[in-house]
């Protein structure tokens, strides 16, 4: 696209690296040992398999693991029955694909479990293993269907929130300084960093004005002894760290470790090659940061300084 961030090339690898695909997390119910016992055996090479012995404890592990790929759970166990523990799963985790295993005849509950979209399949015990493997792959790929269309939604809908409050901002700010504060929190809330911070820049340093945000309320700005942040006001190219911990460079700077940071994304914003602001976004876990999100950032990035220049020669 006519907009990509011309350096993208350089930071490729890096987040290559930390693209590697991970094992997709299963989450197998059964009050039977050797039942549990058995579908972790089938299924422990191709995903992060967790087991459950009830459907009590089974809505703990998520509440503690987050979303999975695919459940399995078996139909009759005491106190909850299968059908009943995916039910209350499915409001959190809508993306999560069910599978019932019954050795019984309780069609009324299946049925009604899969027209009210909380089971993808039921498979009738004893099951058969490759009928079984066949049927977690479509539910591990329907998943993943899945959660690529919401991603899309989502970023559509970053994009457009990032747009409307950046026009917004040219049309209405008196300021630089009151731009920044609607910027940072719509950059904080549309790509989930855990800290967002927007600060001007004067003669190619850091000016005091500056705004944050944080779902924590919460930020300190250590970016006048960063090095990325350096870097990016010197050289005007985006720059990137997705695993701090494993960078020899930044591992040792006394504010990540005391912050907890983990990844980092310093864009400079400029117009004309004249710098205007940085835009810093952190994590407190390494970060997986697509192409596609960069490029989206960028092209923030450049209306941010649009509407920046704008307000500074037209207040």
């Amino acid at each position: 696209m006519d907009n990509a961030i011309p350096e993208l090339d350089n930071i490729k690898s890096q987040l290559k690296s930390r693209e590697r695909r991970k094992k997709p997390k299963m989450l197998v119910v059964d009050d039977e040992p050797d039942n549990l016992d058995l579908l972790y055996r089938t299924f422990r090479r191709e995903f992060q398999v967790l087991k459950a012995d009830s459907g009590a404890s089974a809505l703990e592990i998520l509440s503690q693991e987050g979303e999975v790929a695919v459940i399995i759970s078996d139909q009759r166990m005491p106190e909850m029955k299968g059908t009943e523990f995916l039910s209350k799963t499915v409001p959190q985790f809508p993306n999560t694909v069910r599978i019932i295993l019954t050795g019984f005849t309780d069609i009324e509950d299946l049925v009604e479990a899969i027209n009210s979209g909380q089971v993808y399949k039921y498979i009738t015990k004893p099951w058969d293993p490759n009928e079984l493997k066949t049927v977690v792959q479509r539910a591990a790929e329907t998943y993943e269907l899945l959660k690529q269309r919401t991603e899309e939604l989502r970023r559509a809908q970053a994009q457009t929130n990032l747009l409307m409050t950046i026009v917004g901002v040219a049309r209405s700010a008196q300021s630089l300084e009151a731009c920044l504060p609607p910027l940072a929190q719509a950059f904080g809330e549309n790509f989930s960093p855990d800290y967002c911070i927007l600060q001007l820049v004067e003669k190619n340093a850091l000016a005091q004005a500056q705004s944050s945000y944080s779902k924590d309320g919460i930020v300190e700005n250590w970016l006048q002894d960063d090095p990325l942040i350096q870097q990016a006001i010197a050289s005007g190219n985006v720059q990137i760290a997705v695993d701090i911990g494993k960078d020899p460079t930044l591992a040792q700077v006394p504010h990540y470790q005391s912050c907890g940071i983990q990844a980092h994304l310093a864009i400079p914003i400029d117009y004309r090659n004249e710098q205007i602001a940085v835009l810093s976004l952190q994590w407190k876990e390494p970060s997986i940061l697509r192409e596609d999100e960069l490029e989206l950032l960028h092209l923030s990035a450049q209306q941010v300084a649009l509407a920046l220049t704008c307000t500074r020669y037209h207040p």
